[in-house]
């Protein structure tokens, strides 16, 4: 089961309740989830709500991640993101999404930390031949 909820008509004033009381009386692991919350909607996200079953299509798990059918199949065909087949049909499990999305987004913060470094580094080496001369 997967559900998207409303959260447009939640009051500023109820998140700022709930933020309050994340800050103020709920554990570690319970407040980080509900400032978490809070901040997404704050931020107009779509919240949805699945089963630890909920599995999608391969057109439905293309429209999550932003991305072509076309290259959503070779992914699955490489094994990059796990399926499996509901007689000639696939199926692909919403966890294995959202583990292929963290993974992602991991990933790209770190080719953009590598690109920073090397520009810092390439800067760097101006600087210094440049007080050499």
């Amino acid at each position: 089961m997967i559900e998207d909820l409303v959260t447009a008509e939640i009051p500023a004033e109820q998140l700022d309740e709930l933020e309050r009381f994340a800050r103020g009386c709920a554990g570690p692991q319970l407040r980080n989830l509900l400032l978490s919350l809070s901040r997404c909607i704050r931020d107009g996200a779509t919240i949805t709500a699945t089963s630890g079953a909920a599995s999608l299509t391969p057109s439905q798990a293309a429209d999550r991640l932003g991305m072509s059918r076309t290259h959503l199949y070779k992914l699955l065909d490489r094994g990059e993101i796990p399926s499996h087949r509901v007689g000639r049909d696939r199926r692909i499990q919403l966890r294995d999404i959202a583990i292929f999305e963290a993974e992602r987004q991991r990933d790209r913060r770190e080719l953009a930390e590598r690109f920073a470094t090397q520009h810092r580094t390439r800067a760097d080496a101006v600087n210094e031949i440049a007080d050499l001369l």
